[in-house]
């Protein structure tokens, strides 16, 4: 059977609620889900419950981003459970410095006369953390762009107009701590990493792997399915396992959805199963 080991909810920067996004993962025929929002692990008790009623598995998770020289390096940690630990007590500074990061962007796009008022972005997050999605999906609904991309190149993203920076954990740190957390980590969407070439790609797997990652998001839910069978190749060349997902987020990236992503991925549950011997051995 298919799994989905990135999923987000409205607990951080997802459109759906953490039982929602369950929901769905039973609609699609998992017999997993991971639900991995943004330094929060908020939304697993929710999901937890909705998961132990419909008798599908429910992996914890959270995604941090983290320092990189090129592009963003972002990791999913799975098998991270709520509660006290080494990196759950970090994603409490992460809260507060992506707290300060969205009021900077709230001032910058207030100083060039962009109406939007920082409670409307908190009421569009509801209980949740905030996150750039927010920001996005205002900018759209009052008619500054026509979509969420659109909102991203021209004001959050790194070129944008307002974008801010928020304090980031480096890799060898974030890593060390989700290990002694319990949790697994796992390079997601590694095509954000910012690397051209295969040599760039073997030193960056290399360097990783040197700090004790465990996997790479090879099956992702924008690649096609020849990006994903080398990106597994790759990693396993490099002693790394394999993982996978959609990385959900509802309606602020349309059109990819749980567990199969733009339409065609089907990650394979051999691969929940190598992560989760990787945590037990």
């Amino acid at each position: 059977m298919a799994v989905d080991l990135h999923a987000h909810s409205t607990a951080s920067d997802g459109s759906e609620s953490p039982a929602a996004v369950v929901g769905l993962a039973v609609r699609a025929g998992l017999s997993a889900v991971a639900l991995t929002d943004h330094d929060t692990l908020d939304g697993i008790q929710e999901a937890r419950a909705a998961a132990g009623k419909a008798g599908i598995e429910l992996v914890p998770g959270a995604e941090v981003a983290c320092e990189w020289d090129r592009g963003g390096l972002h990791i999913v940690v799975l098998f991270l459970e709520p509660g006290p630990g080494p990196l759950q007590d970090r994603l409490a500074e992460f809260r507060a410095g992506r707290n300060r990061r969205n009021r900077a962007i709230a001032r910058r796009l207030d100083e060039i006369g962009v109406d939007i008022d920082y409670e409307e972005v908190l009421a569009r997050a509801g209980d949740g953390s905030v996150g750039r999605p927010h920001f996005a999906a205002l900018l759209v609904a009052k008619g500054y762009v026509p979509d969420i991309p659109a909102a991203f190149r021209e004001y959050l993203g790194s070129s944008g107009v307002a974008y801010a920076t928020r304090p980031l954990l480096p890799p060898e740190e974030a890593i060390r701590l989700a290990r002694r957390s319990g949790g697994v980590p796992v390079v997601a969407h590694p095509h954000t990493l910012g690397l051209n070439t295969a040599d760039e790609y073997a030193a960056a797997f290399r360097r990783l792997a040197g700090y004790g990652l465990v996997g790479v998001e090879c099956h992702y839910g924008e690649y096609p399915a020849e990006t994903r069978r080398q990106m597994e190749e790759t990693v396993r060349s490099f002693g790394l396992l394999p993982s996978g997902g959609s990385d959900f987020h509802g309606s602020y990236k349309p059109g990819q959805l749980v567990g199969v992503g733009r339409g065609d991925l089907a990650v394979p549950d051999r691969f929940l199963e190598d992560l989760r011997a990787a945590r037990d051995g």
